[in-house]
């Protein structure tokens, strides 16, 4: 089809056209592709006198082919797509909804770490008080600690036998690298156990609240790892409280200082050798793996070790000839090695879910639970002196807690 090109010329005198703005021409007309020149109003006198006024010179054009017309159509204004209205709706309710489960999951991570430091702490009542009747009128700690060892070997492999929790494929060479720990393990509580036979409980982890001191002391001497100058002061009042109640605590005894002493050294030890030894773990073996084998491992190596040194004193003939009440000792023994095992594993499953820090500052709140439950339950006399330097020395391993956190500046050349 040919184009064809329309030309109107009025020769009437009409009102001024008015300029047409652009926003009233729709982009969307495409059959008909319209092009308009126009000139201004051009005003020449007539012979008559008056005034010839010519619109302006439009022209139009119309051009397409027979073979290709087609026609597209035309819309005004643009589609609204309702699926994208409710997909914007169902992705707001899917983040709110997430919201929502995500508050509820930190509620519930709160509270199951809340209960978590509740049974730590709860277990290490119980297994004080316990511990410390049973070691009252048993006063065989090498024997008391292996029968703890023992009912914590004996969960151990029910838990893996039970799949409660999974059983770890573990190499000689492993074996190898896990026996200092738990060598320095078992000494650990088993000095802790001669203190405890030996004077009060509070007493004892007072003396266990400078276990700060000899970690930095260690720390330096096999981990080259130097204290800043906040951690070197907040050993002071550490040092100094536990001085202070030493001095004024009742029921001293040289025995039970040196066992709390050397229960810190070994304890601490561990800890380094941890650092030192265990750098590379495999997969299977995470801390309350780990804890689980030592524990197996430190029943085979203190038992013949009890044997030896004290005999076989735990029978009921041997307590009966004793003058003991048998089935007492024996709950008693149970609930203080049951406590021992159950304190240790929650210990180890708060440390996976918090830093080493908090970790600390829970175990600093921990002996202080403790001490005054034990000065409570046993009416263990405390002086205003002893209970100064007792607070004077938590104080100070809260300090510590805090400014471990504190990084040395690097040198700058």
């Amino acid at each position: 089809m040919q184009s064809a090109t329309f030309t109107l010329s009025p020769s009437l005198r009409l009102p001024k056209p008015r300029r047409q703005s652009s926003a009233t021409l729709n982009p969307r007309f495409d059959p008909i592709r319209a092009s308009a020149s126009s000139k201004p109003n051009n005003l020449a006198p007539l012979t008559n006198g008056t005034l010839s006024a010519s619109l302006p010179r439009r022209s139009w054009s119309l051009s397409s082919s027979s073979s290709n017309f087609k026609l597209r159509p035309w819309t005004s204004v643009p589609l609204v797509d309702s699926d994208a209205g409710t997909s914007r709706f169902e992705v707001r309710a899917t983040a709110e909804s997430a919201e929502e489960s995500s508050e509820s999951s930190s509620m519930f991570k709160t509270l199951e770490l809340g209960a978590l430091f509740g049974l730590w702490y709860l277990f290490n009542i119980y297994f004080n008080i316990y511990n410390k009747q049973v070691l009252k009128v048993f006063p065989n700690p090498v024997t008391v600690t292996g029968i703890q060892f023992a009912v914590g070997t004996a969960l151990v492999l029910s838990m893996w036998g039970l799949n409660l929790y999974k059983k770890p494929k573990v190499s000689g060479a492993q074996l190898a690298a896990i026996l200092p720990l738990a060598v320095v393990h078992t000494l650990g509580n088993l000095f802790t156990n001669m203190s405890l036979g030996k004077v009060a409980v509070s007493f004892t982890h007072t003396i266990k609240a400078s276990e700060p001191f000899f970690s930095v002391i260690l720390s330096a001497m096999f981990l080259g790892e130097i204290p800043t100058p906040w951690v070197v002061a907040s050993l002071i009042p550490i040092v100094g409280g536990v001085g202070l109640a030493s001095v004024t605590e009742a029921s001293f005894n040289w025995a039970g200082f040196w066992s709390a002493m050397a229960s810190n050294l070994t304890n601490q030890s561990r800890n380094v050798l941890s650092k030192k030894v265990m750098v590379k773990k495999e997969e299977n073996m995470d801390n309350i793996t780990l804890f689980s084998i030592i524990t197996v491992m430190s029943f085979f190596l203190l038992t013949p070790v009890a044997i030896f040194m004290e005999g076989v004193k735990f029978t009921p003939a041997a307590l009966q000839s004793a003058g003991l009440n048998v089935q007492e000792v024996y709950f008693r023994s149970l609930i203080a090695a049951l406590c021992f095992h159950a304190y240790q594993q929650v210990s180890y499953m708060i440390l996976q879910r918090v830093s080493p820090v908090t970790h600390s500052v829970g175990n600093c709140v921990k002996r202080v639970v403790v001490i005054v439950s034990s000065v409570l339950f046993f009416k263990t006399p405390v002086s205003p002196i002893n209970s100064l330097g007792t607070g004077v020395a938590l104080a100070g391993v809260f300090l510590y807690s805090r400014v471990k956190r504190i990084k040395a500046k690097p040198k700058t050349a």
